[in-house]
């Protein structure tokens, strides 16, 4: 299976249907559209589908349906609209509480929505880095 190569570090983090939905995705969409990164983008949008980033790795979201404005249209126009990198954006604020809280977020009962999922997202960044091997830090 070509997916397992490839697949992202935080999916291969991430539980078993989490990684068999990105492999399954990738392998398809690497028939239909070859060689090169839109297999991937194609494995990462139906992963956001139905689990968001938490830290450094995918969880299971409540309802599954896109995470984003980005996600809801396909990525079809003319403009690309900002992605939520993994964050589930339509989670209601309580949600997002929750994953903020698992994260440490300080401050997050301050925050508005915009703000806290910039601020998970930042979160999930910042664990990502801690988790990859020093080697491939050194490269970005």
């Amino acid at each position: 299976m070509p997916a397992k190569h490839v697949m992202p570090s935080t999916v291969r983090r991430s539980s078993r249907k989490a990684q068999r939905t990105w492999a399954k995705t990738y392998d398809s969409a690497l028939q239909q559209y070859g060689e090169g990164s839109r297999a991937a983008r194609v494995a990462n949008a139906s992963l956001k589908h139905a689990f968001q980033k938490v830290g450094d790795r995918w969880e299971p979201k409540r309802t599954t349906g896109p995470s984003d404005e980005q996600a809801a249209t396909g990525g079809v126009g003319r403009r690309p609209r900002p992605s939520a990198g993994g964050v589930d954006a339509n989670a209601s604020k309580k949600d997002l509480l929750d994953v903020a809280k698992r994260l440490d977020i300080h401050g997050r009962h301050r925050m508005a929505k915009p703000e806290l999922i910039e601020a998970i997202q930042k979160a999930n960044r910042r664990e990502t880095r801690t988790h990859q091997p020093s080697a491939q830090r050194r490269r970005r």
